[in-house]
């Protein structure tokens, strides 16, 4: 089914029976809440009431491809936090609801009382999911963050990027969408753990803790052996031979660093004696003679086509693949049969896709039942579901309190 505006069907999914507030702008942490939304939580997504002419920290188009992406399966609530009666209905929204998500500055939360020990006492259930750029304290806690600046500091740049050439960004938003990720796993976690104690707890992730969490072995190769990692190109940094090589018709990665693995790339290039010279014959030499085994093997690989020597390495057991345009993504058999593209129709723009969930469980699916609301389509809805009759309605519209 195509998800519309209008088409919001009955929310099901494992995690149906939880409620999220959501108050995330930007990436970070609607990426965490998108998470939850897909998988069937009532996300009501809060924004400020259009007559206050405020901005919510957003730049883009309301249509476009990445406020779309990272917002759909949300109902939309506008809401003024700063007026005594706009308080009042969020806490009515917290006594009914799960979890809290927000990746205001730090200190925001305390002036707007809608930090923790506030929400616990409205409901001591509640979890609190908070994201920031280098922590809730600590003395870089009143920095703005931003993705690049954390790639920066988490290490990220230092390793990416050829030799000589400078730090070099990653081309997506790693740190935004890592913290989102794992803000997402912390609320699982909290409301898993809820069900024992009976209690919310307040879960912190900042993009700077992400960035050096997602380095993983590189950051380790510090922290154990006090080795620096240096950038490396498209070679990987221990695993050899690891990297790009230039076909006659374009570009392919090559994954062959195991013994094992290097011989069946020789037997798949055609040159199965590479294998058994004593500068390649192991992990060790080939580290050692890296350059100049790339150049070899850069003889043979541009020899042939994509297309030959993915078929070759298929054949063979080799780990490796051509190097894709986005378009040459999405165009993959096997990109499109794991459905990475789900349809959805925006109104004013047409039928398009957005990006799907990427794990899938064997009986409840996911499922893009509707696309981003408009800034406060299901304000009135939420206010009657919290008992608003609609003269109260009306004039907390005309007092712009939602």
């Amino acid at each position: 089914m195509t998800a519309t505006t209008q088409n919001r069907g009955p929310r099901s999914g494992p995690l149906s029976r939880f409620r999220v507030i959501d108050l995330t702008r930007v990436r970070s942490g609607p990426t965490a809440v998108r998470q939850l939304a897909d998988w069937g939580a009532d996300v009501i997504k809060i924004e400020t009431p259009p007559g206050l002419n405020l901005s919510d920290g957003w730049g883009g188009k309301r249509t476009g491809a990445d406020f779309q992406n990272l917002h759909r399966n949300k109902r939309g609530f506008t809401l003024n936090l700063k007026d005594a009666d706009g308080l009042k209905i969020f806490n009515q929204l917290v006594e009914r609801s799960d979890v809290v998500a927000e990746n205001y500055r730090p200190d925001v939360k305390f002036r707007l009382k809608i930090d923790y020990e506030s929400l616990k006492k409205v409901n001591k259930k509640i979890i609190l999911a908070s994201i920031s750029g280098f922590g809730q304290t600590g003395p870089y806690a009143k920095r703005p963050g931003f993705d690049q600046v954390t790639q920066g500091m988490g290490g990220l740049m230092a390793i990416t990027g050829e030799p000589g050439r400078g730090p070099m960004r990653a081309g997506s938003a790693i740190s935004d969408s890592a913290a989102g990720l794992y803000c997402a796993l912390g609320i699982m976690t909290a409301l898993l753990e809820r069900e024992e104690s009976g209690e919310g707890q307040w879960v912190e992730v900042s993009l700077l803790n992400a960035m050096i969490a997602m380095l993983d072995f590189q950051a380790a190769r510090w922290t154990v052996d006090h080795e620096v990692p240096e950038q490396a190109g498209n070679n990987h940094p221990t695993s050899i031979p690891t990297g790009v090589f230039q076909t006659s018709d374009g570009y392919m990665n090559i994954a062959a660093g195991d013994n094992e693995m290097f011989a069946r790339l020789c037997k798949a290039l055609g040159a199965d004696g590479l294998n058994e010279k004593a500068e390649y014959k192991d992990r060790a030499a080939r580290s050692k003679n890296r350059d100049a085994l790339n150049k070899e093997l850069q003889a043979l690989m541009v020899t042939k086509d994509k297309a030959h020597w993915t078929a070759r390495f298929e054949e063979c057991g080799v780990a490796g693949g051509p190097i894709y345009k986005m378009d040459e993504v999405f165009a993959d058999p096997q990109v499109q049969y794991n459905k990475m593209a789900t349809p959805v129709t925006i109104p004013g723009v047409g039928d398009v896709a957005l990006i799907n969930q990427p794990f899938r469980l064997s009986r409840t699916p996911n499922e893009i039942r509707s696309i981003t609301p408009e800034c406060g389509e299901h304000t009135d809805e939420i206010l009657r579901e919290l008992g608003y009759k609609d003269g109260d309605i009306a004039d907390l519209h005309k007092r712009n309190v939602v």
